[in-house]
């Protein structure tokens, strides 16, 4: 897109109650965005969704200093703006009622986003929820899935981590401006997505994180991908709205249960009551995957193959399993010296195929 078109979709967004659905009927009705600031106030009122005083709005209450500076500033970034209209921009989230005209990019978008799967969930996850959100992200990733999510702390955060410690793609769709990372502690981590992935936001350079910009925020991670996965949360949470956007949005719901002690349950058990896809392990993701992959003209993502290691390794591998063995247990099922088991241990969670926790417990990835 052109610096001219540019510069006059960020002078529409400045106008008060225009809205990405009004934008995008202007430019149609009048076939470029240049035409719409050089119509009349007669010819706007002819618009659909264009009163009066909105068109007065267009044509005397445009913000043309606040264009400029975000021009300036994406270049002093060295970052992207993609517009509705660009071809690289995301096709799943052109189908929702109300996709962002505007994108800020850090990063790339490729055509691989295409087959993209969120992971959502707590601020505040238990050990369960960490080692089910790693475990997601780690194995829907390496199977070619991008990972969206929300960079938030807690599940966002780990499905990010997990997905690029991987090498896998990911993309962090933000509440705020690309120049205001939040939470602060995640800005390396920002610099990680988008070296391999993106790092995206519908809000303007200078953006703070307010709180009503999570909810539409939510839209955007959800209308990038086939699907929602909520590992846990509660019912209140920001991961319950992406879970609703992705019904609304026609895509797949995913929750993964969890203990009925816990609070940050109360959220997928409520998904899995209303007909949430339960989810135990990933295969259960790749089963209801095929009908999205189907709609949206995708090719189902192959299998991952068993990974190739050597006969002792294998063995202590396959007596690994999701519920955790003890260090003593692995030594004693497996027959091998208990230097070599651990020699094999840590060559595996290298591997990233294994997790230890604490008191020497170790989990299969």
């Amino acid at each position: 897109m052109n610096l001219d078109t540019l510069r006059t979709l960020l002078q529409l967004t400045t106008v008060p109650g225009i809205g990405p659905t009004r934008i995008r009927a202007l430019v149609a009705h009048f076939q470029s965005a240049h035409a719409v600031l050089s119509a009349s106030l007669a010819e706007l009122c002819q618009v659909s969704g264009i009163d009066r005083t909105l068109a007065e709005n267009i044509l005397h209450n445009r913000d043309t200093a606040f264009a400029e500076g975000q021009l300036e500033t994406v270049a002093r970034r060295n970052e992207r703006m993609v517009t509705y209209w660009d071809g690289d921009y995301p096709t799943l989230l052109k189908k929702i009622p109300d996709p962002p005209v505007l994108l800020y990019l850090h990063g790339n978008l490729t055509t691989q986003d295409q087959n993209a799967l969120a992971i959502v969930g707590t601020r505040a996850p238990t050990q369960y929820g960490k080692m089910v959100a790693e475990k997601l992200a780690a194995e829907l990733s390496s199977r070619g899935f991008t990972i969206v999510s929300g960079l938030a702390r807690g599940i966002d955060t780990i499905a990010h981590r997990t997905t690029s410690k991987n090498g896998g793609r990911t993309l962090a769709v933000l509440g705020s401006g690309l120049d205001v990372i939040y939470p602060a502690e995640n800005k390396k981590l920002a610099e990680e997505i988008a070296a391999q992935g993106a790092v995206l936001s519908e809000y303007a350079y200078g953006a703070k994180p307010d709180a009503v910009n999570f909810p539409r925020r939510n839209r955007i991670i959800s209308g990038l991908t086939l699907g929602v996965i909520v590992v846990e949360a509660g019912l209140e949470s920001g991961a319950m709205i992406t879970a609703n956007f992705a019904v609304e949005h026609n895509r797949e719901v995913f929750a993964v249960p969890g203990s009925i002690f816990s609070i940050k349950s109360a959220g997928p058990h409520q998904l899995i009551r209303e007909g949430a896809k339960l989810v135990h392990n990933v295969e259960d993701v790749l089963e209801e995957l095929t009908a999205q992959l189907e709609l949206f003209g995708r090719t189902q993502v192959e299998a991952r193959s068993a990974p190739e290691l050597e006969a002792k390794s294998m063995r202590v591998y396959q007596l690994l399993s999701h519920e955790g063995l003890h260090i003593d247990e692995l030594i004693r099922k497996s027959g091998l010296p208990s230097s070599e088991v651990m020699a094999i241990l840590l060559d595996l969670e290298f591997k990233n195929l294994l997790k230890q926790l604490p008191g020497k417990f170790f989990v299969k990835m």
